[in-house]
């Protein structure tokens, strides 16, 4: 075995780190030199595809690269996760971050992957408060009468939603326990929409974009959006906070990389993804889907992260929610 004088080990040390260092800056410098992936867990046409795809769109003209949408779609998101944890970390592949990842975090015990430990924060995207609808035979008009007959009938409404641990269940959890209604869940593998317009299940915490031409038509009462203030998509209809103090709960979209891509890449998506997001143009489309751009610095974004996973935590330990 070849033995170095420590002094020299230490000078070949520095020297290796250096380099890398520098190759490091270089890379970032002409970041980015071929296209940009952004993998998305859920199929084409869910509203993170949509959200993803409209900034993917922008970004590749700020960039001057194309920026491709990779749809991975399975276990709740993890696959898509995973796949971008395990890739290199130089800026070319990059996640749909959502408030599912933060779910999923205490719903899946057994993940081989830690969401804060093993994705950089880049930037937010978008952000949309849920909306709780009834069929119009339901008895409530408003949410205080919605919560007054839920108390008077424990376990006699039920909701519906994407499945257990899904974000409107999760939601739908949390205003069970800071409602102090008893009401039962309905999970579905598929749309739920068809039944909650049937009158097969009562009422459901949905996405506003998935919901809004039902309530504009008529065929859905919306009782309530799932945050401290009023909508702009839905301004006639009050929100939950008004009626149940301290809740507040949206659903969001974000862009996170791989651990270790280097900070001047991360910092060159944030600022770009931010001017995308402060686009006239992008905020009248965010708007159309029910809510609006999420802007926020890497840092920032850590933290909202951080304080998302445990508030969801609390939810899903409280509930008991287990993924079927």
């Amino acid at each position: 075995m070849i033995k170095f004088p420590r002094r020299k080990f230490l000078h070949l040390a520095a020297s290796t780190a250096a380099l890398s260092i520098a190759q490091g800056i270089a890379g970032a410098q002409t970041y980015p030199s071929r296209p940009v992936r952004i993998v998305v867990g859920f199929p084409a046409g869910i509203a993170p595809d949509v959200t993803t795809r409209l900034v993917a769109q922008s970004l590749s003209e700020r960039l001057g690269q194309q920026v491709i949408v990779d749809n991975r779609p399975g276990a709740g998101s993890n696959i898509a996760a995973e796949a971008v944890v395990r890739a290199t970390p130089d800026g070319y592949t990059l996640l749909a971050v959502t408030v599912a990842n933060t779910i999923n975090s205490t719903v899946y015990e057994k993940l081989s992957f830690d969401l804060i430990r093993d994705i950089a924060p880049v930037a937010g995207t978008f952000r949309s408060p849920q909306v709780l609808a009834v069929t119009p035979a339901f008895p409530a008009k408003t949410l205080p009468e919605f919560i007054a007959y839920a108390k008077a009938n424990p376990r006699k409404v039920n909701f519906a939603s994407d499945g257990s641990g899904s974000s409107p269940h999760v939601v739908g959890e949390l205003f069970k326990a800071m409602a102090g209604v008893d009401l039962v869940h309905i999970p579905y593998r598929g749309s739920y929409v068809p039944d909650l317009l049937s009158g097969q299940v009562q009422a459901a915490f949905s996405a506003i974009a998935t919901l809004i031409p039902y309530i504009k038509s008529g065929q859905l009462r919306a009782l309530a959006v799932t945050t401290a203030a009023r909508s702009g998509a839905l301004p006639d209809v009050p929100s939950v906070g008004e009626f149940v103090p301290g809740f507040d709960a949206y659903l969001w979209h974000a862009i996170g990389a791989p651990k270790d891509t280097p900070p001047q890449i991360v910092d060159r998506l944030n600022i770009e993804i931010n001017a995308v997001l402060s686009s006239p143009n992008m905020k009248v489309r965010l708007a159309s889907l029910g809510g609006e751009p999420m802007i926020m610095t890497p840092t920032q974004f850590k933290a909202f992260i951080g304080d998302e996973i445990e508030k969801w935590s609390k939810v899903v330990k409280f509930a008991g929610i287990k993924v079927e």
